[in-house]
């Protein structure tokens, strides 16, 4: 496993991380014991860095929980990196962010699922806020009080990111970048890395499409991806990535994985990215954590200018 400093934080945290979305039932149902699995399995292949949010899990909170649970004596030796802003929203019973005592309840609640009494990285989990100013005051109190140790917001909008760091206080980003969404390498990537700004890299492998497992005719059934299916509002957004997935395809050389290939990808930016791919298995887990081994070279990233 490579490690890297991140952003301006002084941390070395590995290439490759560990999302925990997959494990709360969303993406399908995963029992106690095979999340658990998951997170060990990404522990002992290096990887020191789980993302999180309040609102992932059915019900919401889950896999805080379990990452909580599953994590237990190795607490101090990963990065946990949670977002406050979604819980109760599918269900039509959002919390009122409305000042900045009600972001660090959310914060407080965070931290007794997942078993800690801080957290290193708490995002904002809105993406299109027009003003921060009840998230960054929550933030600051919060850090002030030794609860979180970094604070940053989850978007892939420059001008929301640049009213988040207007006080130069922002120190991570978590964006959605890969092989079929290289938007972000025009501007939001640049700035983070003039700003000092660590990045990390939501939907590394697409929702899993750059797994190579899925085409046109696939259909799904967990409520994430349901969209995409032939009736739903996502169908033609899907169609357009998945005709993205198949150029990708066309440029890899024999025997060469996808999946593998998609993150080192990401990880091989010049801003040093974290990528953070789900896993539902052990196996699957394993397997993202082995791509940080190494990056791609110039050569090989060359071949996606397509």
């Amino acid at each position: 496993m490579i490690y890297r400093s991140f952003g301006s934080t002084g941390w070395h945290v590995s290439a490759i991380g560990l999302g925990t979305w997959n494990i709360g039932n969303q993406w399908g149902e995963v029992d106690d014991a095979t999340a658990y699995a998951t997170i060990r399995t990404s522990l002992d292949h290096g990887v020191n860095l789980f993302d999180t949010a309040e609102s992932y899990g059915i019900p919401n909170g889950l896999s805080e929980q379990r990452l909580g649970k599953a994590l237990g004596g190795a607490r101090h030796n990963a990065y946990i990196v949670s977002k406050i802003g979604n819980f109760g929203k599918r269900t039509g019973q959002g919390v009122p962010l409305t000042t900045p005592d009600m972001i660090r309840l959310c914060a407080h609640a965070s931290l007794h699922r997942l078993r800690t009494d801080w957290v290193d990285v708490m995002l904002c989990h809105i993406a299109d806020i027009d003003d921060p100013s009840v998230f960054l005051e929550g933030f600051d109190r919060l850090k002030r009080d030794g609860e979180i140790r970094e604070y940053g917001i989850s978007t892939n909008n420059l001008d929301v990111l640049k009213r988040f760091n207007a006080s130069g206080t922002c120190r991570v980003v978590e964006v959605d970048y890969s092989l079929v969404n290289r938007q972000p390498e025009d501007e939001l990537l640049p700035y983070c890395e003039q700003h000092g700004i660590a990045v990390l890299v939501r939907g590394p492998l697409a929702m899993g499409l750059l797994s190579g497992k899925y085409s046109e005719a696939s259909l799904f059934t967990d409520s994430v991806r349901s969209g995409w299916n032939p009736d739903g509002a996502g169908r033609k957004p899907f169609e357009e990535r998945v005709r993205k997935v198949e150029r990708v395809k066309c440029v890899l050389e024999e025997g060469e994985a996808m999946a593998t290939t998609a993150l080192r990808f990401v990880i091989s930016h010049a801003t040093a990215p974290v990528a953070i791919p789900g896993a539902k298995s052990p196996e699957q887990a394993a397997a993202n954590a082995r791509a940080g081994d190494r990056l791609l070279t110039k050569e090989q990233i060359d071949r996606f200018d397509m």
